[in-house]
């Protein structure tokens, strides 16, 4: 009985190593092409994690993000789901005064994006991001309408190392 538990416990052990392995840079690069003049945001919507490289494919920052709460591709305003591929930040906006009433029964909520808004170019939604949160306790979940969500402490330290025109991928879900 000894051995079973020790060999279960190694194959827990590389079971858990291997999903936490780090985002491969080159495979990245080699499957999206992407410009990384500005750098590029890589979010992995299955781990819920965002890692930001600097233009010469170093890990500048990690952190852990919300993102839709329906899984798959975005297809229509309203699906509550992350759309999925190569974009770039059009904007950066002060959102520190927006507010949002996410129809959960709490009303109007201030502040609901956190300091900054990075509005996301897609081509056909309007109105994704990158922004903050007023419920820090959802990040690591799948809460949002569409968008990327981090914590405000997380958000400033991104928005510090971001500009217009960084390059953001996102991951297809693995589960359709």
């Amino acid at each position: 009985m000894g051995i079973k538990r020790i060999l279960l416990s190694f194959f827990l052990l590389a079971v858990s190593l291997a999903a936490s392995a780090k985002v491969d840079y080159d495979s990245i690069v080699a499957k999206y092409h992407p410009d990384m003049t500005e750098g590029m945001i890589y979010i992995d919507k299955q781990e819920l994690m965002l890692t930001l490289f600097s233009p010469d494919g170093k890990v500048l920052a990690e952190f852990p993000v919300a993102c839709g709460k329906n899984i798959g591709q975005k297809q229509k305003s309203g699906d509550f789901k992350t759309p999925e591929g190569m974009f770039h930040i059009s904007q950066i906006q002060d959102a520190s005064q927006w507010g949002h009433d996410f129809n959960d029964g709490k009303g109007f909520i201030r502040h609901a994006y956190g300091p900054w808004f990075m509005r996301l170019y897609t081509g056909r939604h309007k109105g994704i991001g990158i922004h903050g949160t007023h419920a820090p306790e959802s990040i690591g979940t799948r809460a949002t309408e569409g968008c990327i969500r981090l914590r405000n402490e997380d958000l400033e330290q991104l928005h510090s190392l971001v500009k217009v025109g960084t390059t953001v991928i996102i991951t297809p879900d693995a589960v359709r």
